[in-house]
């Protein structure tokens, strides 16, 4: 596995621009606007992924629409967390077969965390002729370069060799809302969790610069953006890599100075290098929002330590209970495996009692899959499928009935919420927290902080009322 980061150059870049120029020049000489359809899978790292590919495509001279159906290029950008993800990759990656068919120009690429695996390359290779080209994270940057050589050869690119993580600043990008802004502060993953895939497949850990962080997110603010998401496998690495002296604290604290009234967002947070530093950098600023992710996994020490996951429960809980010391109207929520190899049943009921000790506001809950190549995979597993579908609901149980509880002590008080968008005759908002919120308003408020009255919840979202007078 390749370790150095290689921050790609201006020239490479601007080569990259000139492929687009050629693949709108084939078109244009066509007197044709060609269509491109982009499906996201996974987190929100590969949907910030997504809005660089739907850039590169706009600037290349396509149109992006809804539906595979007709489209000139096809991209999936997925995801390799889950057993069932790839598997739905798969059958989704079949079934553009049939679209192929009834559009024989149509071009069909595979990019993201699956393409970064050899064996999802091998089978992509062998079973799936229809597939004209695969690239892996790392070759993202490269993607007018691949789409130009997919449109005047005959022969099917493959873009998955293990070279070092990128950083590629200056790429065009095309946003799904005006209003929220996804911002990748670095990439990448050291932590190597005996059950994850990641750091196989995005590469070591790599910061971008914080003053190209800064200027994207001054460029954000000014054009309208009000809420900022910075995104990272583990956010709280940021700037270990770099001569800059700051750690990701001191980028949150010089990101809120932007003027402007927005908020800011951030995840993923690792609980090894969540400090209290961190902790007393969102209570005293007003624009870093009170909402933390921070997963812990298993509520049991051994199960962490087989995880590889650097802390224990008592670590884990202090942090926590320090977090909500100094915001005490924090927002928490967390990921959850149930099932890891050899989890006993009086470990998953630590994970339990953890659970309903934090109170976590809401969870993102998991049974374990194996993915192969990482140590995890090869650990004796003696649980039944059944039985961890049975912790599994239980979990869900015990989580779903604290998160319902939360939610009705919202009712009768007032949060300061963005109105993000519309559901049916809804608009839909969200509290600093992040906490969904439906109203009744007009669509003009969209985009606007408005002081929000709440007047009922059920165990995922809350209803409210705009406060007459502000």
């Amino acid at each position: 596995m390749e370790t150095k980061t290689y921050v790609v150059p201006q020239d490479k870049l601007n080569e990259q621009l000139l492929y687009c120029n050629k693949i709108y020049d084939i078109w244009n000489s066509r007197g044709q606007t060609p269509l491109a359809y982009v499906e996201t899978y996974g987190c929100q790292q590969n949907e910030a992924d997504s809005e660089k590919i739907r850039g590169i495509l706009c600037e290349s001279g396509y149109r992006l629409t809804d539906t595979p159906e007709g489209a000139d290029v096809v991209v999936m950008n997925t995801c390799a967390i889950r057993e069932h993800a790839e598997q739905r990759v798969f059958g989704n990656l079949g079934a553009l077969t049939h679209t192929k068919r009834r559009h024989s120009g149509q071009k069909i690429f595979l990019c993201g965390c699956m393409a970064g695996q050899e064996v999802v390359v091998e089978r992509i290779r062998k079973s799936y002729p229809h597939v004209d080209g695969v690239f892996s994270t790392h070759h993202l940057w490269q993607f007018a370069e691949i789409l130009y050589k997919t449109l005047t050869g005959k022969k099917r690119v493959f873009y998955t060799q293990d070279e070092a993580g990128s950083i590629s600043e200056g790429l065009p990008q095309v946003r799904d809302n005006p209003l929220k802004a996804w911002v990748s502060i670095m990439y990448g993953c050291n932590n190597f969790c005996t059950y994850c895939i990641v750091p196989y497949v995005r590469g070591r850990e790599r910061s971008r610069r914080s003053g190209d962080i800064l200027a994207e997110c001054r460029t954000l603010i000014e054009n309208g953006a009000k809420e900022l998401t910075l995104l990272g496998q583990n956010v709280n690495s940021y700037g270990k890599d770099l001569d800059e002296g700051l750690d990701f604290s001191d980028l949150l604290e010089q990101i809120a100075q932007i003027p402007g009234d927005f908020l800011i967002r951030f995840m993923t947070s690792h609980p090894r290098d969540a400090s209290k530093k961190l902790f007393d950098t969102m209570a005293a600023n007003p624009k870093i929002a009170k909402q933390l992710h921070l997963p812990f996994q298993s509520g049991s020490s051994r199960v962490l330590k087989a995880m590889n996951r650097h802390y224990d429960r008592q670590t884990y809980l202090e942090r926590v209970l320090y977090a909500k010391k100094k915001m005490p109207d924090l927002v928490l929520t967390s990921d959850v495996i149930v099932g890891f190899p050899g989890e006993t049943e009086e470990e998953f009921e630590q994970t339990i009692s953890l659970i309903q000790q934090v109170r976590y506001d809401s969870l993102f809950t998991f049974i374990f899959s194996p993915r192969p190549g990482t140590p995890a995979a090869s650990m004796d597993d003696p649980t039944p499928k059944e039985e961890k579908n049975r912790r599994f609901d239980r979990l869900c149980q015990v989580q779903n009935s604290i998160s319902e509880e939360i939610h009705k002590s919202y009712v009768g008080k007032t949060f300061r919420c963005l109105i993000d968008g519309q559901d049916k005759n809804y608009l839909t908002a969200r509290t600093e927290g992040g906490r969904l919120v439906r109203l009744l308003g007009d669509t003009n408020l969209i985009g606007s902080f408005r002081n929000v009255t709440i007047t009922g919840s059920n165990t995922w979202s809350l209803t409210g009322e705009l406060l007459e007078k502000e």
